[in-house]
């Protein structure tokens, strides 16, 4: 089969439009669709085909991409829109979305059962590395599978893992890499509320633990924003609910108690049960701001 391929691709929000548009640049052809008129009218300036229905966007289709926003989702577009049933048969559908892995090992039998091919690859990065084309992509799936689809993932991400050969491995990593994630923003958000609480400029603070053993990735990302009133949004408090929400189910599957997870996992609950949950992530500090008086 020619790398070239031609793609369906659902779901082009913040980041899958770019998504699509770097598969577009790699050379395949690709017909988006979306509810939104202006995401559809962005990928075709960008080089995408038009689709007037879902069922024509998968008719014909190599592969169909799935960048929506949660298994449910996934399966509303499958099974309750029809795209199974329009895609070819031996179809492969790339399942992009952080799902719990139970729920993709549950449609990869409704996928199968229609004579095509899921592919569990869900993708860490965010909008930054949407629109470089360097997301981090989770391949849970047969040898023969990963082989098939791999051109089209390396289109949109540059770090790219087989983690298994079977579907809601990648799943499972992922909810790994989001519980991690999650803890370590939460961690950042105690600490630099305990900064506040005991009078230190929180600034110095930052620069300071920034610079020593005590730094992760995410205080030095998110730290900066945790120290403005109105920070931009770059990922939103309930991605973490939905996120470690999963891990947290991904626990109880293997029979494994996570406690540092679920700490965080209530920290970013009262931040979104205040009302906060479209904020930006960097802002789980508010909570134990108020957790402690001073908010």
């Amino acid at each position: 089969m020619s790398s070239k391929m031609k793609v369906a691709f659902v779901g082009l929000g913040s980041m899958g439009l770019p998504m699509a548009q770097n598969l577009v640049k790699a050379g395949h052809e690709v017909r988006g669709f979306d509810m939104r008129q202006e995401a559809m009218e962005a990928l075709v300036s960008a080089g995408g085909k038009p689709a007037a229905s879902l069922s024509s966007a998968c008719a014909g289709a190599d592969a169909l991409v799935l960048m929506v926003v949660n298994a449910a989702q996934a399966r509303s577009v499958l099974v309750g829109a029809g795209a199974l049933q329009a895609l070819p048969e031996g179809a492969h559908v790339c399942l992009m979305a952080t799902c719990p892995q139970d729920e993709v090992v549950m449609l990869d039998s409704e996928v199968s059962a229609e004579g095509k091919v899921l592919v569990d690859c869900p993708v860490s990065g965010g909008v930054v590395g949407a629109r470089a084309g360097t997301l981090t992509i989770m391949v849970g799936a047969p040898r023969s599978a990963y082989d098939h689809v791999e051109a089209l993932l390396r289109a949109m991400g540059d770090k790219l893992y087989h983690c298994g050969p079977e579907v809601g491995q990648g799943a499972a990593v992922k909810a790994i890499n989001q519980l991690l994630c999650g803890v370590h923003l939460a961690a950042a958000g105690e600490a630099m509320a305990l900064g506040e609480k005991a009078g230190v400029d929180t600034a110095t603070l930052l620069e300071i633990v920034s610079g020593s053993a005590a730094s992760s990735w995410m205080l030095k990302d998110r730290g900066p924003r945790m120290l403005m009133d109105e920070p931009p949004v770059t990922s939103a408090v309930d991605i973490f609910v939905k996120d470690l929400g999963i891990a947290l189910a991904t626990g109880r599957a293997a029979g494994m108690a996570l406690p540092l997870a679920a700490a965080a996992h209530q920290m970013f609950l009262a931040e979104s049960g205040a009302g906060n949950g479209s904020r930006d992530d960097s802002q789980v500090v508010a909570a134990y701001r108020r957790l402690n008086g001073m908010g």
